[in-house]
C-alpha cells in the first residue's frame, strides 16, 4: 500500500536513487540539508543495501525497487545518481507518481532519450533539476552581467579547458564506465558527456545558449588513449544561433591536474571561471586583474525553494537542451579512436596513461578557438561533422 504523500512544504521526504559512487556526495549533501530542516531522507535505492557506516548516519528505508521505494516511503523528492542508461526510466517513474526531481547529468545517454524524459515530466507537472551543480554559482549571473556592460568588449568566443588524471582503474569502477554502448544501449560515457560535462555546460550557459535550438552545428574530435571504448582526449566547438563559437577540449590523461575552467574571450579583454571553486578573474585593457570569488546555490535546496514558494528553478531540462544536442554529436560521431602508442605512456609506479603535452593542447584550444587537429596536433583527425537535426525538438 503506498503511503500518502505529505503536503509540500519543508521538510521534504527525500529518496536517493544510487547512494555509492558519486552518489555518496548526494548522501551527505541531503544529510546537511536534513539538519537544516530542508529535508528528511526517508529512502535509499541501491542494488545491494548500504550499511550503517556507509550511510553515515541512521539508515532509512531501503529497497532495489526505486517506483515501491516512491510508494512506501511517501517521498515528494528523489535524487536520481544512477547509470547513466536508467537515468529517463528512472525519473518517469518518479514523474509519473507526482514526485520532483534533481536527476544527476547527463541527463541522459542520447537526445531522444532526453526528450522522453523532458516531455514525461512536463506532462506530469512535476519540477526537474538537472545537477550541473556549476550553474548555481552566483558566479554565471555575475559575468553575464559584467559581459551585458561591456566589461571585456564585444565577445568573440567562449572556451573551455579541463586538464584531469584519472587512473585505468577509474575505468573500470563499474560496467558502465568507458563504454560508449553496453548490450545495445547507449551510455555515451566520455570525458566531454561525463567527468567534465560542467565544462561544457557552464561554457554555453555563459554565451546564453542553453536550449537545444539555440545550437547551430557542433564539430568533435573523440580520442582515447585508454583502452576503452569512449573517449579520453576529446574537443567540441560549438556554433551557436546567435552567432557564437564556443570550443571546449578535455583530457583524462593530463600531465599534472588543473582546475578546470571556462573563459569569455572580448575584444577588450578576457574574464576566466574556475566554476568549481565559484572564482573569477576578469583582465581588460587599462586595469589591474581583478579576482572574484561567488557563493553558490544548492540544486536540492534550489529545489526545495521552488517546491516551497516558487524559486526559479536553476537548470531545467529545457535549459540543458544546448548540452544535449553536444552529447548526441558524440553519441553519432565515429567511435573515439586509440592514439598511437608514441603518443601516450604509462607514468612509472602509477596506474594511469599520460598523454605528453596535452595539457598545453587543452589550453591552448581554450585560449584560441581551435580543435585539436587545427593546433597541429599530430595524433589528431580532422572534425567531424554530425548531421544537422531536422526538428529543433
Amino acid at each position: 500500500m503506498s503511503a500518502p504523500r505529505p503536503p509540500l512544504g519543508p521538510p521534504f521526504p527525500v529518496v536517493l536513487a544510487g547512494a555509492r559512487g558519486h552518489g555518496r556526495w548526494h548522501l551527505g549533501n541531503i544529510r546537511r540539508l536534513q539538519e537544516k530542516g530542508v529535508v528528511r531522507l526517508v529512502g535509499i535505492c541501491e542494488t545491494s543495501p548500504l550499511t550503517e557506516d556507509e550511510s553515515g548516519g541512521e539508515l532509512p528505508a531501503q529497497s532495489t525497487d526505486l517506483g515501491a521505494l516512491l510508494d512506501s516511503t511517501g517521498a515528494r523528492i528523489a535524487v536520481i545518481c544512477t547509470p547513466i542508461p536508467t537515468h529517463t526510466g528512472l525519473a518517469l517513474a518518479a514523474a509519473g507518481r507526482g514526485v520532483h526531481l534533481l536527476l544527476e547529468k547527463p541527463p541522459a545517454p542520447s537526445y531522444a532519450e532526453f526528450r522522453r524524459m523532458a516531455d514525461g515530466v512536463a506532462a506530469a507537472g512535476v519540477a526537474c533539476q538537472i545537477g550541473f551543480q556549476s550553474l548555481g554559482s552566483a558566479a554565471v549571473p555575475a559575468i553575464r552581467e559584467l559581459v551585458a556592460g561591456g566589461a571585456v568588449g564585444r565577445v568573440t568566443g567562449i572556451g573551455g579547458a579541463g586538464a584531469w588524471i584519472r587512473p585505468e582503474a577509474y575505468f573500470r569502477r563499474a560496467p558502465w564506465a568507458g563504454r560508449r554502448r553496453m548490450d545495445g544501449v547507449d551510455v555515451i560515457d566520455g570525458a566531454l558527456t561525463n567527468p567534465l560535462a560542467h565544462a561544457v555546460a557552464t561554457a554555453l550557459a555563459l554565451d546564453g545558449s542553453t536550449r537545444a535550438e539555440d545550437v547551430a552545428g557542433i564539430e568533435t574530435e573523440l580520442l582515447r588513449a585508454n583502452d576503452i571504448e569512449s573517449d579520453d582526449t576529446s574537443c567540441v566547438r560549438i556554433t551557436t544561433v546567435r552567432g557564437g563559437s564556443v570550443t571546449v577540449a578535455a583530457t583524462l590523461c593530463a600531465e599534472r591536474e588543473e582546475e578546470p575552467y571556462v573563459m569569455v574571450h572580448g575584444t577588450r579583454g578576457r574574464i576566466t571561471f574556475w566554476y568549481r571553486q565559484d572564482r573569477i578573474l576578469l583582465q581588460r585593457a587599462g586595469h589591474s586583474p581583478e579576482e572574484t570569488r561567488f557563493d553558490r546555490t544548492d540544486l536540492l535546496e534550489n529545489l526545495a525553494a521552488h517546491l516551497t514558494d516558487g524559486t526559479p528553478l536553476l537548470v531545467t531540462p529545457d535549459g540543458t537542451g544546448a548540452f544535449m544536442r553536444v552529447v548526441e554529436a558524440i553519441r553519432e560521431a565515429p567511435d573515439p579512436a586509440p592514439l598511437p602508442a608514441g603518443a601516450w605512456h604509462r607514468v612509472p609506479g602509477e596506474d594511469r596513461r599520460v598523454v605528453p603535452g596535452i595539457d598545453a593542447l587543452v589550453a591552448a584550444a581554450a585560449d584560441t578557438l581551435s580543435l585539436y587537429s587545427e593546433l597541429g596536433a599530430p595524433w589528431a583527425l580532422p572534425a567531424h561533422h554530425p548531421p544537422k537535426e531536422v526538428s529543433s525538438r
